[in-house]
């Protein structure tokens, strides 16, 4: 059975909701799992209601503006956190291991590949999720300079145990899965975490496809799709 995995942006130390990665129009998280948009509260609420893992993203970290880090560590110690905190190097990836219990290495805001492979060298790989960030089908990133048939390369020699692909265009929509990207990324489909405007029918086809876990926010937190089949 696929597993799916909520999804909490946090900003201003509240759960927030928003589409397509346009993070200044985000507004407050309406869940049916807490009756406010504390990220305790909603941690508890889905853990009560058969979550084992959560997907974080610290919004304000990854703008640089501020952090929800102590948040952040109680949810951990409700459920263990998949934790977005825009790691930009190693000496970063080591800090938020104290907080989280898997650290994620996206594409949009890590310096270099090198620091990538230092993280890969250091840690191991249960702790480490490498996001692929994708919009407009492309290889999202502020530093990184590579094409995402070039960043796949680096990918299989590094060969992580979870690689989220993550569509930015999607956020939100839940218009389904880049069937595109997906093929692009088919031979590594069993490390594959499948992220961005997913609904019932699309986690159902990539299901049939094989794949193991997604990512899904608003149509989890809507009600539209529970999170235990």
């Amino acid at each position: 059975m696929i597993k799916k995995v909520p999804v909490l942006d946090l900003k201003d130390n509240i759960a927030v909701s928003g589409k397509s990665g346009l993070r200044d129009t985000y507004t407050p998280l309406q869940t049916v799992f807490a009756p406010s948009a504390n990220p305790v509260d909603i941690a508890n609420g889905l853990s009560i209601n058969g979550a084992d893992e959560l997907y974080i993203a610290d919004l304000d970290l990854i703008e640089g503006n501020g952090h929800n880090i102590h948040d952040v560590k109680m949810v951990n110690s409700i459920l263990p956190v998949m934790l977005d905190a825009g790691v930009k190097d190693f000496e970063s990836f080591t800090f938020f291991l104290d907080y989280a219990y898997k650290i994620i290495v996206p594409t949009e805001t890590i310096k270099s590949i090198g620091e990538i492979k230092k993280i890969f060298e250091k840690y191991p790989k249960e702790r480490i999720v490498v996001s692929v960030d994708v919009k407009d089908n492309e290889l999202y990133s502020k530093n990184l300079n590579i094409s995402l048939a070039e960043f796949k390369e680096i990918l299989e020699e590094l060969d992580p145990d979870e690689i989220i692909l993550l569509d930015i265009t999607g956020v939100g929509t839940q218009k389904g899965y880049n069937q595109e990207l997906l093929d692009d990324f088919k031979d590594l489909k069993d490390k594959l975490i499948i992220a961005g405007g997913l609904n019932n029918k699309s986690v159902s086809e990539l299901e049939d496809m094989g794949i193991k876990k997604v990512l899904v926010g608003t149509a989890l937190h809507s009600g539209e799709m529970k999170l235990l089949d």
